[in-house]
């Protein structure tokens, strides 16, 4: 995040969890990720983006229709649901590849786990490095069939707000 303020000039607002990790293991017991993955989910990601976005009329996303199954119905402008409010994915239709080529092209500082075999990163106790031949977000959840954190619930293209714009 520091390397993309200073590229951008721009401060990146942070949004916090309502308790800190230590808090999180008082309440709910510790390692919460491994008992319930989707209540710590909704503790850690979605309730705080929730709060943000209740202040917001859109929010723009990075994910990409080739990502995953629950993905592939995603369009350009949306309306979010579960957020109520407009959900912009510009990158939609791009696929890896064209990600990495922007990449590289245009000097966007992107996180050094990419090096080191984590195509797709999650929270530290929810993800691992992907192993030769595996699907680029077999390191989410491994070992569960949780797919999606919860942020991200594609409706049909029939109930978007813009189709794929």
């Amino acid at each position: 995040m520091d390397q993309v303020e200073e590229k951008y000039g721009i401060t990146i607002e942070k949004v916090y969890p309502l308790n800190s990790p230590e808090e999180q293991d008082r309440v709910h017991g510790p390692a919460l990720w491994q008992r319930n993955p989707d209540q710590c989910c909704n503790l850690r990601k979605v309730e705080p983006l929730q709060r943000k976005l209740g202040e917001l009329r859109a929010w723009i996303t990075s994910i990409r229709r080739d990502q995953t199954a629950t993905r592939a119905g995603a369009g350009k402008i949306e309306w979010d649901k579960k957020f109520g409010l407009v959900k912009i994915n510009p990158i939609a239709d791009w696929s890896s590849k064209q990600v990495w080529q922007y990449i590289r092209e245009h000097g966007v500082p992107y996180n050094a786990l990419h090096e080191r075999d984590y195509p797709s990163i999650g929270c530290t106790h929810c993800t691992r490095a992907v192993r030769p031949g595996e699907d680029a977000r077999a390191g989410r959840w491994a070992g569960s069939s949780k797919k999606e954190c919860g942020l991200h619930v594609i409706q049909a293209a029939a109930q978007s707000a813009g189709g794929d714009v």
